[in-house]
């Protein structure tokens, strides 16, 4: 009999499960996987950025079908390879907290510390490779720069709900991950969404970590506190995206079909 993959109701009982996992998780392990998911984000955007930077710009709809394209093997580096990344885990431990298996001390606790993780790895990527070795300058330079710029001139309203977008597909690209029992499956699963979000160009709270001080160190004129300011809403939307638009909508779908009595 032919193995299928699960259900969406047995998903969101994986995803509980995991939740529980990365609650009792040591901040030695949070950080190290933190900083690797920071890091592998990095990687992504600068080959979403060498991508976009070899093509001609009036085909500049292919350059950003192609540079999405292989964005997505941040995603693939964190799940599969091991990683920790803020923008998942609001909605695998909001799912967590919904479901009273993880309190809010703890959810708090995973989100500060692998944010930190994220933004440490985000970063050394961005001053190491991006700016020292020069990946996202010279050729890069121009793109580099007006995708930071466009991150941060966005108004506190139109990032949120970006955010939101983005983190809903993000999520779901997790959730699909999940929901595949065979590691090509995984693969092709999750690729789709988190193509989407940066095909479309929405606002990612790690992704903006690595491409806005990228921006600076070549030259954008953007500040830090700008860099800052632009967090704020960028991680509220994030959450809502992941909290709200997959973990609580799902849970209330489907929780009549949990093998346990979860309180909600």
């Amino acid at each position: 009999m032919q193995e299928r993959d699960f259900f969406p109701h047995e998903i969101l009982e994986d995803a509980i499960k995991r939740s529980c996992a990365k609650s009792e998780s040591s901040t030695k392990m949070l950080l190290i996987l933190s900083f690797l998911g920071g890091s592998y984000v990095g990687f992504g955007y600068l080959a979403f950025l060498k991508v976009i930077s070899g093509i001609p710009a009036e085909w500049s709809g292919l350059a950003t079908l192609l540079g999405a394209a292989v964005f997505p093997i941040c995603l693939i580096c964190i799940l599969i390879g091991g990683g920790e990344l803020a923008t998942g885990n609001m909605m695998i431990m909001g799912v967590g907290r919904l479901t009273n298996r993880v309190s809010s001390a703890k959810l708090v606790r995973n989100w500060i510390l692998v944010s930190l993780g994220n933004l440490a790895g985000a970063l050394a990527m961005a001053y190491f490779l991006g700016h020292y070795v020069g990946l996202s300058e010279g050729a890069a330079a121009v793109k580099t720069m007006a995708i930071a710029e466009a991150k941060v001139n966005m108004d506190f309203g139109r990032a949120f709900i970006s955010a939101i977008a983005c983190n809903w597909m993000v999520c779901m690209g997790i959730w699909f991950y999940f929901g595949a029992k065979h590691t090509s499956g995984r693969i092709l699963a999750m690729w789709f969404p988190v193509m989407i979000f940066v095909l479309i160009g929405f606002q990612h709270f790690v992704a903006n970590m690595f491409i806005i001080p990228a921006g600076i160190l070549a030259g954008a004129d953007i500040s830090w506190s700008q860099f800052f300011l632009n967090m704020l809403p960028v991680f509220l939307g994030n959450v809502v995206g992941g909290v709200s638009f997959v973990a609580a909508s799902y849970l209330h779908a489907y929780k009549h079909l949990l093998k346990e009595d979860y309180s909600i």
